[in-house]
């Protein structure tokens, strides 16, 4: 049945730290959007309180959604009262961890708070040799006890890591089935992870049970209210899973907003024929970079708020350096932008609540969001407001006037997001200078021009609306399950790797059927980890007729090194089911004679040290083949972006802003 007489109804909602974003699109072409700040409290509300504004309570037919619930939960240490069985003997894993110290020079190494308190790890009398051979098994006795040990304990959530369960997860199965009268979620590492290293299986399985509890309340909740038939949530991997799975495994939705911008991002950069890029999603709390060259990169293992994560994520690096991004001066007198955000409530001091600097009171002071409001005039800006706290903070840099200090605060933000990049780029052996800088966000256009200065790139694109970019990508989310399996194969042949893939294919395959999916639209993709023997982690490679020989280029890709002659282990296979999309044909206009537009009036910003009167073009006004030079700003609904000296800017045949350096 339609939703109503203008057709299928379909929904996108990404839902951030300072605004959730909706867009939604009909099946007779119409299409919009919104942003609402959001709601900390609950998250739901202010995405009811948006489709009650854009559809007056007619339900979607299918809603995408991505949410940071599980993320925060995390982050901000509020999740479940959680308990870890695992291995008598191992109590500690967690404690203990891996001999890798994040920082090595400080003087003061801090840890981050653990998810678990400090009496809350309980061991099993059991053992599994590496083979998977059963040395002990848990008696019911032993369960019993475990069992009332944890009633006496008041859990919430239980995760459970038994030593070598990936290889045989008998021992948790029947831990599981022991625990499951307690009346509280149960986490079975090898469910998640069933992969060697019982140090980040066991942190993944404890992050999953922390945040279990919130997040089924959250999602079960939010898809009874908002009445959709097709309620589907963004994974970190940038594919959909519905509720009940995400439910009971949350910890793959931990990036499941910057995974919807990346996979936008991508699909810009395909309709442009572009091959490489540096995305640069700047929010109100944070900016998500990611280096695409030909595919949506992806990891097996993320670290969020000091806690690593094993399971599909695109590789993504994120930095504190937001438009709510808190300015202060350290004891040392030096000047910190990050990674404190002031958020939604109570937002930068502009928006009318907030008490402390943050970067969008330093661009709103400096001319820099034109002075008329944000959101198309919706929500206005206090500049008043945004002076005083920025007056206050030049006080405590040495007397320095508010627009100086607003200056600095984007010197520094900017200078992050620079850090970000190198980190995902010059570090890992990629030279920035050939990429084109991909920026979306609400924030981003004002700062692409000055990240790109600084890696000496040429090349900017901003896209249209990209402060919805990321909701377009959600909406656009395909159903996906990824399932992994674990092996040690010397030199094995293709056939025997696609023999041991047959299981997990026909698994995945019977989840993407019970989420709707019709059988001639799922597909399926295979990759194997590899390692040269004797290596401790792998490359991961998609399982295809000269594997090994893609191993070889990867592997010098990464490290400027490899050795074909040299015996290579497979450690793990990696099958993925993706519910096809029906792609509709697109043909870029080709862009004709340019021309030079007329701005919309101009306006008095304070830039490169004094104030100067700018051209503002309203990006709706503006047609393809259109061009001029910087400074300049551009305005639209969910962004404003500045031209900067040195750029100039013309309107390709998709809409897109394309910045080029001059003489670059």
């Amino acid at each position: 049945m339609q939703s109503n007489a203008q057709g299928r109804l379909e929904v996108g909602v990404d839902t951030g730290g300072t605004f959730t974003d909706v867009v939604y699109r009909r099946s007779d072409g119409s299409s919009g959007w919104c942003k609402l700040l959001s709601t900390p409290d609950d998250p739901g509300r202010a995405v009811l309180d948006a489709l009650a504004r854009l559809f007056d309570g007619t339900p979607p037919d299918r809603l995408g959604y991505g949410t940071t619930i599980a993320t925060n939960a995390m982050l901000q240490r509020q999740g479940a009262r959680t308990a870890l069985v695992t291995t008598a003997g191992f109590e500690d894993l967690l404690e203990i961890g891996r001999q890798a110290r994040p920082e090595l020079y400080r003087l003061e190494p801090r840890r981050e708070q653990p998810l678990l308190a400090g009496n809350m790890s309980f061991g099993l009398a059991e053992r599994s040799a590496a083979d998977g051979k059963a040395l002990l098994r848990p008696d019911k006795a032993a369960l019993d006890q475990l069992a009332s040990k944890l009633r006496r304990a008041r859990v919430e959530s239980i995760a459970v890591c038994l030593l070598h369960s990936h290889v045989n997860p008998a021992h948790e199965k029947a831990v599981g089935e022991a625990l499951r009268h307690l009346g509280v979620p149960v986490t079975l590492s090898q469910q998640l992870s069933p992969e060697p290293g019982e140090y980040e299986r066991a942190s993944t399985a404890v992050a999953n049970a922390f945040v279990r509890p919130r997040v089924e309340r959250h999602l079960k909740d939010l898809a009874l209210k908002c009445g959709t038939p097709d309620f589907r949530v963004m994974q970190s991997s940038g594919g959909c899973l519905g509720v009940k799975t995400v439910s009971r495994e949350p910890v793959r939705s931990m990036l499941s907003g910057p995974a919807g911008g990346v996979a936008a991002a991508f699909e810009v950069m395909r309709a442009v024929h572009l091959e490489q890029a540096v995305t640069l999603d700047m929010g109100g709390t944070s900016t998500d970079v990611t280096l695409i060259n030909g595919t949506i990169p992806l990891t097996n293992t993320t670290v969020i708020g000091g806690i690593p994560l094993r399971c599909p994520a695109v590789d993504i690096h994120t930095v504190g350096a937001g438009g709510g991004s808190i300015a202060s001066v350290d004891a040392g007198g030096a000047l910190k932008v990050g990674p404190a955000s002031a958020g939604a409530t109570p937002g930068p001091a502009c928006y009318g609540q907030g008490s402390e600097p943050t970067v969008t009171d330093a661009n709103a002071l400096l001319g820099r969001l034109a002075g008329g409001g944000l959101l198309g005039g919706e929500m206005p800006v206090d500049l008043a407001r945004a002076r005083r706290v920025m007056t206050r903070l030049g006080k405590r840099m040495g007397g320095l006037s508010a627009e100086r200090a607003a200056e600095g605060v984007l010197r520094i933000v900017e200078a992050n997001m620079e850090r970000a990049i190198r980190r995902i780029t010059i570090e890992r052996g990629q030279d920035p200078r050939g990429a084109t800088l991909l920026g979306f966000g609400g924030a981003a256009g004002l700062h692409a021009c000055a990240v790109a200065d600084s890696l000496q790139m040429a090349s900017v694109l901003l896209p249209c609306n990209p402060g919805l970019l990321s909701a377009g990508g959600v909406l656009e989310g395909s159903f996906s399950r990824d399932l992994r399996a674990a092996l040690s194969l010397q030199d094995p042949d293709i056939g025997e790797l696609r023999q041991r893939c047959l299981a997990l294919e026909k698994q995945a395959r019977a989840e993407l059927l019970q989420q709707g999916c019709q059988p001639g639209r799922i597909r399926l993709s295979r990759s194997v980890g590899l390692r040269y023997l004797g290596q401790s982690s792998e490359i991961e490679v998609p399982l295809k007729p000269g594997f090994r020989a893609a191993f070889d280029r990867e592997h010098h890709r990464l490290f400027h090194h490899h050795d074909d002659s040299r015996p290579v282990e497979a450690c793990a296979l990696h099958v993925t089911a993706t519910e096809a999309r029906r792609r509709k044909r697109r043909t870029v206009a080709t862009v004709g004679r340019s021309r030079t537009p007329t701005p919309a009036h101009n306006v008095s910003v304070y830039l490169e040290g004094r104030k100067r009167r700018l051209p503002l073009y309203r990006r709706d006004d503006l047609v393809m083949g259109d061009r001029f030079a910087g400074p300049a700003l551009v305005t639209e609904y969910s962004s404003t972006s500045l031209i900067a000296t040195g750029w100039t800017a013309r309107v390709d045949g998709e809409s897109n802003l394309r910045l080029e350096k001059d003489g670059g």
